[in-house]
């Protein structure tokens, strides 16, 4: 999509230093951290929610899952916890209409998150 944050990021219209790449995911930190780690991972493919994904497109989640467990234990965060959340529409706190994973980790979590 030409106006999407996250589609200029993936195509490097948008230069973002990346923690992970590879043909089907990237993974960035994000600009407004809301704890100490806190990284997105963002599918190359344009969907604004995961009800949106056809399905025939469904190894869109299992690339995402690898991508993020390979960040977790590539950056240590796996052993420390972490939380992993995804908004789905304003209402939700989605701000970009692209599908993308937020990873959280480096300060206690509160429970309920919302």
């Amino acid at each position: 999509m030409n106006d999407c944050l996250f589609c200029k990021m993936v195509n490097n219209t948008i230069s973002v230093p990346r923690v992970y790449e590879d043909d089907r995911v990237i993974v960035i930190r994000d600009i407004n951290p809301q704890a100490p780690c806190h990284l997105l991972a963002i599918p190359r493919s344009h969907y604004p929610g995961i009800h949106q994904v056809p399905q025939e497109e469904h190894a869109l989640f299992q690339s995402l899952f690898s991508a993020i467990q390979k960040v977790l234990v590539n950056e240590g965060i796996a052993e420390k916890g972490y939380r992993l959340v995804i908004n789905s529409g304003s209402a939700a706190g989605q701000s970009v209409d692209h599908i993308h994973v937020h990873i959280l980790n480096g300060r206690p979590m509160q429970w309920p998150p919302g």
